[in-house]
Protein backbone atom coordinates (compact mmCIF):
# COMPACT_ATOMS: atom_id res chain seq x y z
CA UNK A 1 0.00 0.00 0.00
CA UNK A 2 1.27 3.55 -1.04
CA UNK A 3 0.83 6.65 0.96
CA UNK A 4 -0.99 9.45 -0.95
CA UNK A 5 -0.28 13.49 0.26
CA UNK A 6 -3.73 13.09 1.97
CA UNK A 7 -2.95 9.49 3.75
CA UNK A 8 -5.04 7.44 1.53
CA UNK A 9 -3.70 4.22 0.79
CA UNK A 10 -3.83 2.85 -2.59
CA UNK A 11 -3.22 -0.70 -3.93
CA UNK A 12 0.49 -0.95 -6.04
CA UNK A 13 2.19 -3.67 -7.66
CA UNK A 14 5.44 -3.47 -9.50
CA UNK A 15 7.34 -6.18 -11.55
CA UNK A 16 10.64 -6.62 -13.39
CA UNK A 17 13.29 -4.57 -13.61
CA UNK A 18 14.46 -1.90 -15.93
CA UNK A 19 12.35 1.17 -17.63
CA UNK A 20 9.07 1.36 -15.69
CA UNK A 21 5.75 1.94 -17.38
CA UNK A 22 2.57 2.74 -15.21
CA UNK A 23 -0.42 1.30 -16.39
CA UNK A 24 -3.62 3.45 -15.41
CA UNK A 25 -7.02 1.31 -15.52
CA UNK A 26 -10.18 2.46 -17.46
CA UNK A 27 -13.29 4.13 -15.01
CA UNK A 28 -14.83 1.24 -13.04
CA UNK A 29 -12.08 -1.21 -13.46
CA UNK A 30 -9.39 -1.93 -11.21
CA UNK A 31 -4.83 -3.25 -11.85
CA UNK A 32 -6.52 -6.60 -12.89
CA UNK A 33 -7.48 -5.25 -16.18
CA UNK A 34 -3.85 -4.97 -16.87
CA UNK A 35 -2.67 -8.76 -15.90
CA UNK A 36 -2.23 -10.12 -19.23
CA UNK A 37 0.96 -7.04 -19.85
CA UNK A 38 2.94 -8.48 -16.93
CA UNK A 39 4.50 -11.19 -17.94
CA UNK A 40 5.40 -9.97 -21.73
CA UNK A 41 6.72 -6.54 -20.63
CA UNK A 42 8.85 -8.07 -17.82
CA UNK A 43 10.36 -10.36 -20.02
CA UNK A 44 11.13 -7.75 -22.58
CA UNK A 45 13.14 -6.28 -19.51
CA UNK A 46 10.77 -3.73 -18.15
CA UNK A 47 9.70 -2.76 -14.71
CA UNK A 48 5.69 -3.27 -14.80
CA UNK A 49 3.78 -1.26 -12.70
CA UNK A 50 -0.11 -1.44 -11.92
CA UNK A 51 -1.86 0.29 -9.29
CA UNK A 52 -5.83 1.23 -8.26
CA UNK A 53 -7.24 4.97 -8.05
CA UNK A 54 -8.51 5.74 -5.18
CA UNK A 55 -12.17 4.54 -4.88
CA UNK A 56 -11.23 1.69 -6.92
CA UNK A 57 -9.65 -1.79 -6.59
CA UNK A 58 -8.05 -2.93 -3.11
CA UNK A 59 -7.74 0.86 -2.63
CA UNK A 60 -8.81 2.96 0.12
CA UNK A 61 -11.96 4.33 -0.01
CA UNK A 62 -12.23 7.69 1.42
CA UNK A 63 -15.75 9.00 2.51
CA UNK A 64 -15.34 12.61 2.33
CA UNK A 65 -16.52 13.53 -1.74
CA UNK A 66 -13.89 15.98 -1.42
CA UNK A 67 -10.85 13.75 -1.57
CA UNK A 68 -11.92 12.80 -5.09
CA UNK A 69 -10.37 15.61 -7.87
CA UNK A 70 -8.52 14.89 -10.81
CA UNK A 71 -5.41 16.98 -8.57
CA UNK A 72 -5.30 14.02 -6.22
CA UNK A 73 -5.25 11.71 -8.88
CA UNK A 74 -2.10 13.61 -10.35
CA UNK A 75 -0.77 13.12 -6.86
CA UNK A 76 -1.91 10.19 -6.28
CA UNK A 77 0.39 8.69 -9.72
CA UNK A 78 3.01 10.93 -8.51
CA UNK A 79 2.96 8.64 -5.26
CA UNK A 80 2.95 5.50 -6.66
CA UNK A 81 5.99 6.61 -9.25
CA UNK A 82 7.82 7.78 -6.02
CA UNK A 83 7.25 4.39 -4.30
CA UNK A 84 8.24 2.32 -7.66
CA UNK A 85 11.09 3.99 -9.42
CA UNK A 86 12.05 6.67 -7.25
CA UNK A 87 13.63 10.04 -8.81
CA UNK A 88 12.78 8.43 -12.80
CA UNK A 89 11.05 8.98 -15.75
CA UNK A 90 8.65 6.37 -16.80
CA UNK A 91 6.07 5.48 -19.62
CA UNK A 92 2.68 6.31 -18.74
CA UNK A 93 -0.02 3.86 -20.20
CA UNK A 94 -3.51 4.45 -19.68
CA UNK A 95 -6.90 2.78 -21.14
CA UNK A 96 -9.63 5.53 -21.54
CA UNK A 97 -9.82 7.67 -18.07
CA UNK A 98 -6.26 6.31 -17.05
CA UNK A 99 -5.08 7.83 -20.68
CA UNK A 100 -6.85 11.11 -19.92
CA UNK A 101 -5.36 11.07 -16.30
CA UNK A 102 -2.23 10.54 -17.55
CA UNK A 103 -2.05 13.28 -20.00
CA UNK A 104 -2.69 15.17 -17.23
CA UNK A 105 0.17 14.16 -14.92
CA UNK A 106 2.44 14.58 -17.95
CA UNK A 107 1.41 18.53 -17.91
CA UNK A 108 1.90 18.78 -14.27
CA UNK A 109 4.82 16.60 -13.93
CA UNK A 110 6.55 16.17 -17.45
CA UNK A 111 10.43 15.73 -15.54
CA UNK A 112 8.89 11.85 -15.01
CA UNK A 113 7.23 11.29 -17.68
CA UNK A 114 9.24 9.58 -20.44
CA UNK A 115 6.53 8.47 -23.04
CA UNK A 116 3.11 8.02 -23.46
CA UNK A 117 1.06 5.06 -24.60
CA UNK A 118 -2.73 6.30 -24.69
CA UNK A 119 -5.06 3.23 -25.44
CA UNK A 120 -8.79 3.97 -26.19
CA UNK A 121 -8.97 6.89 -24.79
CA UNK A 122 -9.89 10.98 -25.43
CA UNK A 123 -8.20 14.05 -24.09
CA UNK A 124 -11.86 15.09 -22.79
CA UNK A 125 -14.62 17.13 -24.51
CA UNK A 126 -14.21 21.16 -26.18
CA UNK A 127 -18.04 21.20 -26.74
CA UNK A 128 -19.96 22.15 -24.08
CA UNK A 129 -22.99 19.94 -24.89
CA UNK A 130 -20.80 16.72 -25.47
CA UNK A 131 -19.25 17.41 -21.84
CA UNK A 132 -22.49 18.07 -19.80
CA UNK A 133 -23.72 14.58 -22.36
CA UNK A 134 -20.98 12.55 -20.83
CA UNK A 135 -20.77 14.21 -17.09
CA UNK A 136 -25.03 12.73 -17.26
CA UNK A 137 -23.89 9.39 -18.26
CA UNK A 138 -21.50 9.20 -15.38
CA UNK A 139 -24.14 10.35 -13.10
CA UNK A 140 -26.43 7.57 -14.18
CA UNK A 141 -23.91 5.20 -13.45
CA UNK A 142 -23.35 6.19 -10.56
CA UNK A 143 -26.53 6.48 -9.38
CA UNK A 144 -27.10 3.07 -10.63
CA UNK A 145 -24.57 1.66 -8.27
CA UNK A 146 -25.83 3.54 -5.24
CA UNK A 147 -29.13 2.15 -5.61
CA UNK A 148 -27.96 -1.77 -6.85
CA UNK A 149 -24.39 -2.28 -6.07
CA UNK A 150 -21.55 -4.31 -7.51
CA UNK A 151 -23.58 -7.87 -8.94
CA UNK A 152 -26.04 -6.36 -10.97
CA UNK A 153 -23.76 -3.76 -12.79
CA UNK A 154 -21.17 -6.13 -13.86
CA UNK A 155 -24.23 -8.42 -15.54
CA UNK A 156 -25.13 -5.55 -17.23
CA UNK A 157 -24.42 -4.20 -20.83
CA UNK A 158 -22.01 -2.20 -18.98
CA UNK A 159 -19.46 -5.32 -19.04
CA UNK A 160 -18.14 -4.83 -22.71
CA UNK A 161 -16.95 -1.30 -21.77
CA UNK A 162 -15.05 -2.85 -18.69
CA UNK A 163 -13.87 -6.59 -19.51
CA UNK A 164 -14.60 -6.34 -23.28
CA UNK A 165 -16.56 -7.91 -25.86
CA UNK A 166 -14.83 -11.48 -24.89
CA UNK A 167 -15.65 -12.32 -21.19
CA UNK A 168 -15.46 -15.98 -21.88
CA UNK A 169 -11.59 -15.01 -21.56
CA UNK A 170 -9.93 -16.01 -18.84
CA UNK A 171 -8.34 -12.58 -18.40
CA UNK A 172 -11.68 -11.20 -18.56
CA UNK A 173 -13.27 -13.05 -15.92
CA UNK A 174 -10.38 -12.40 -13.54
CA UNK A 175 -10.76 -8.92 -14.41
CA UNK A 176 -14.35 -8.99 -14.01
CA UNK A 177 -13.81 -10.53 -10.40
CA UNK A 178 -11.91 -7.76 -9.59
CA UNK A 179 -14.48 -5.47 -10.32
CA UNK A 180 -17.30 -7.16 -8.61
CA UNK A 181 -15.64 -7.14 -4.93
CA UNK A 182 -14.92 -3.43 -5.37
CA UNK A 183 -16.98 -0.53 -3.26
CA UNK A 184 -19.63 0.75 -5.19
CA UNK A 185 -20.03 4.18 -3.17
CA UNK A 186 -16.26 4.46 -3.89
CA UNK A 187 -16.64 4.37 -7.68
CA UNK A 188 -20.16 6.45 -7.43
CA UNK A 189 -17.87 9.29 -5.64
CA UNK A 190 -14.30 9.35 -8.37
CA UNK A 191 -17.13 9.10 -11.41
CA UNK A 192 -18.68 12.38 -9.63
CA UNK A 193 -15.81 14.31 -8.23
CA UNK A 194 -13.37 13.36 -10.75
CA UNK A 195 -13.90 11.37 -14.02
CA UNK A 196 -17.30 13.36 -15.02
CA UNK A 197 -15.98 16.91 -14.38
CA UNK A 198 -12.43 15.92 -15.97
CA UNK A 199 -11.10 19.18 -17.68
CA UNK A 200 -10.43 18.74 -21.05
CA UNK A 201 -6.37 19.06 -22.31
CA UNK A 202 -7.15 19.36 -26.07
CA UNK A 203 -5.72 23.13 -25.95
CA UNK A 204 -3.09 21.63 -24.10
CA UNK A 205 -1.65 18.84 -26.29
CA UNK A 206 0.95 20.24 -28.15
CA UNK A 207 3.36 21.49 -25.11
CA UNK A 208 3.26 17.69 -24.22
CA UNK A 209 6.67 17.02 -26.00
CA UNK A 210 7.06 13.06 -25.47
CA UNK A 211 7.41 10.05 -27.36
CA UNK A 212 3.22 8.87 -27.66
CA UNK A 213 1.58 6.25 -28.76
CA UNK A 214 -2.20 6.41 -29.52
CA UNK A 215 -3.59 3.11 -29.79
CA UNK A 216 -7.65 2.27 -30.63
CA UNK A 217 -9.45 -0.76 -31.35
CA UNK A 218 -10.75 -0.91 -34.86
CA UNK A 219 -14.23 -1.16 -33.39
CA UNK A 220 -14.43 1.32 -30.53
CA UNK A 221 -16.28 4.01 -32.69
CA UNK A 222 -16.57 6.12 -29.57
CA UNK A 223 -12.82 6.80 -29.57
CA UNK A 224 -11.63 6.17 -33.33
CA UNK A 225 -12.04 10.50 -33.45
CA UNK A 226 -10.19 11.02 -30.66
CA UNK A 227 -7.26 8.80 -31.23
CA UNK A 228 -6.99 10.93 -34.95
CA UNK A 229 -7.05 14.42 -32.88
CA UNK A 230 -4.57 13.13 -30.43
CA UNK A 231 -2.20 12.02 -33.40
CA UNK A 232 -2.55 15.25 -34.83
CA UNK A 233 -2.19 17.40 -31.96
CA UNK A 234 0.55 15.66 -29.38
CA UNK A 235 4.26 16.29 -30.95
CA UNK A 236 5.84 13.13 -31.28
CA UNK A 237 2.43 10.68 -31.45
CA UNK A 238 2.12 7.78 -33.70
CA UNK A 239 -1.53 6.01 -34.21
CA UNK A 240 -2.55 2.63 -34.31
CA UNK A 241 -5.53 0.68 -35.07
CA UNK A 242 -5.80 -2.72 -33.56
CA UNK A 243 -7.83 -5.01 -36.05
CA UNK A 244 -11.00 -6.48 -34.68
CA UNK A 245 -10.56 -4.65 -31.31
CA UNK A 246 -12.98 -3.16 -29.21
CA UNK A 247 -12.80 -0.98 -26.35
CA UNK A 248 -10.57 -3.16 -24.28
CA UNK A 249 -8.29 -4.01 -26.69
CA UNK A 250 -5.45 -5.17 -23.98
CA UNK A 251 -8.03 -7.73 -23.42
CA UNK A 252 -9.53 -7.89 -26.55
CA UNK A 253 -6.50 -8.77 -28.60
CA UNK A 254 -3.91 -8.94 -26.42
CA UNK A 255 -1.32 -10.53 -28.54
CA UNK A 256 -1.97 -7.43 -31.22
CA UNK A 257 -1.75 -4.84 -28.02
CA UNK A 258 1.32 -6.21 -26.67
CA UNK A 259 3.20 -6.49 -29.66
CA UNK A 260 2.46 -2.85 -30.66
CA UNK A 261 3.18 -1.97 -27.50
CA UNK A 262 6.53 -3.40 -27.32
CA UNK A 263 8.15 -2.00 -30.24
CA UNK A 264 6.72 1.39 -29.30
CA UNK A 265 8.38 1.17 -25.53
CA UNK A 266 11.72 -0.55 -27.12
CA UNK A 267 12.30 2.37 -29.53
CA UNK A 268 11.46 4.60 -25.97
CA UNK A 269 14.16 2.86 -24.31
CA UNK A 270 16.62 2.13 -26.98
CA UNK A 271 16.40 6.09 -27.87
CA UNK A 272 17.47 6.97 -23.87
CA UNK A 273 20.59 4.68 -24.02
Amino acid sequence: MVSAPDGTSLHAEAYGEGMPVIFSCALNTTHENWRPQVAPLVEAGFRVVLWDYRGHGRSEVPADSGAYTMERVVEDLGSVLDWAAPGEAAVLAGLSFGGLASLHFALRRPERVRGLLLVDSGPGFKKPEAQARWEASVEKTAAYLEAKGMEPFVASRSVTMMVGTRPELPEAQAALRAIAEQDPAGLARFGRGIAGPAPSVIDDLAGIDVPALVMVGEHDTAYLRAAEVMEARLPRAQRVVIPGGNHIVNIEESEAFDAAALRFLTRVRDAAL
